[in-house]
């Protein structure tokens, strides 16, 4: 199949300004995402065989992928093509679908190898989790709740709400999807903003503000149990927005916190009801990798059923990635990402005291 012309998205970026609306490319209504479809992306035959080959090449050498350096990541004719999707998540729509890696016919390991050295494209991977994990497992492993706070839902089959991650990019690769539902859903955060904005001001004024969040028992070293953030952030005339609903209501668990304003509840409410409202459903089919830009994007899934054998089971991989080509953060990120030392992007991730990285090829 030959390749997409690529098409930058149309819309231009004024300067972010604190309760004004904002115009940024990356604040598309889910009619855009439907009747523009360059964001989608098929692999042709001659990238899957380049893929191929660079695969082969690093299978027969390493068993762990945390081996595999930048300088090993040879695609001379597919590296420009996502090198110009790369610009439109972190600077245009703020999201892609690749489509066509060929995981019927690749191990895991190979499956593994093609994802991270796509990835590699898009930023460097970070810890998803309190294990060190750079490379993630989206399975359902019996958790049975999410309001439980040790609980991770990407390890559940329920729905997810809305959020977005701790780091600049996500991104997932299909290796089976499930027997029924699993949906992703994505939405424009930026779009929520414009929504709030225009609907209840009060309500985003309050989601301006620092806001206590949990940290579900993921406690970097010499840290509180919970962080302060504010929903949408203004930095260097951009936009960036932190959502995880969830774990600001959690906070409330924590007794030394101050309660939550009216307006700040309403606002809560309001952006989960116009996430649901504002959406852009696609449905996961093998060899799927999407990629969603975090401080642009809120993303969910449906609950689902899983097929009885355990090989036909649900099953993503996951990398987060840290960019330094990302949006500017304002210092209120530290309280979520660490040090921010001038020029340079912070990490992201999760980080606790005696944090090994490692890439397992299976759930942990």
């Amino acid at each position: 199949m030959p390749e997409r012309k690529f098409k930058q998205h149309s819309r231009q970026r004024a300067p972010a300004v604190p309760m004004q609306p904002v115009i940024d490319p990356a604040a598309w209504t889910a009619s855009d995402l439907a009747n523009d479809q360059g964001w989608v992306h098929e692999l042709s035959e001659l990238d899957i065989s380049e893929l191929d080959g660079l695969v082969d090449t690093i299978s027969c050498r390493i068993k762990d992928i945390l081996e595999i350096k930048k300088s090993d990541i040879d695609l001379p004719k597919l590296a420009p093509r996502l090198k110009r999707i790369a610009k439109d998540v972190l600077d245009g729509r703020g999201l892609a679908l690749i489509r066509g890696v060929p995981v019927d016919r690749y191990s895991r390991l190979e499956s593994a190898i093609a994802f991270w050295c796509i990835g590699g494209f898009f930023g460097d991977p970070v810890s998803q989790n309190s294990k060190g994990h750079l490379l993630g497992h989206v399975q359902d492993l019996g958790g049975t709740t999410l309001k439980n706070p040790n609980n991770r839902g990407y390890q559940t089959h329920e729905g997810l709400p809305y959020h977005c991650d701790s780091c600049d990019v996500v991104v997932l690769l299909c290796l089976h999807p499930s027997k029924s539902g699993g949906e992703s859903t994505v939405v424009s955060s930026l779009n929520i903003y414009n929504e709030i904005l225009k609907r209840n001001p009060a309500a985003a004024a309050a989601l301006s503000e620092a806001i206590y969040r949990d940290r579900r028992n993921e406690i970097p070293e010499g840290r509180d149990p919970w962080f302060q953030l504010p929903v949408f952030n203004f930095h260097q005339e951009f936009m960036t927005v932190s959502w995880q609903g969830g774990y600001i209501r959690s906070a409330a668990r924590f007794d030394e916190l101050p309660p939550h304003s009216q307006d700040l509840k309403d606002g809560l409410d309001l952006f989960d009801e116009l996430a649901n409202e504002l959406s852009y459903s696609m449905d996961f089919k093998p060899g799927d990798i999407q990629i969603l830009h975090n401080h642009v994007t809120v993303h969910s899934r449906t609950a689902f059923e899983e097929y009885p054998e355990i090989e036909r089971k649900r099953h993503l991989l996951r990398l987060w990635l840290a960019t330094p080509e990302g949006r500017p953060l304002s210092t209120a990120y530290e309280n979520r990402y660490g040090d921010l030392k001038p020029g340079v992007r912070p990490a992201g991730g999760i980080i606790v005291p005696g944090t090994v990285f490692k890439a397992p090829l299976s759930a942990e």
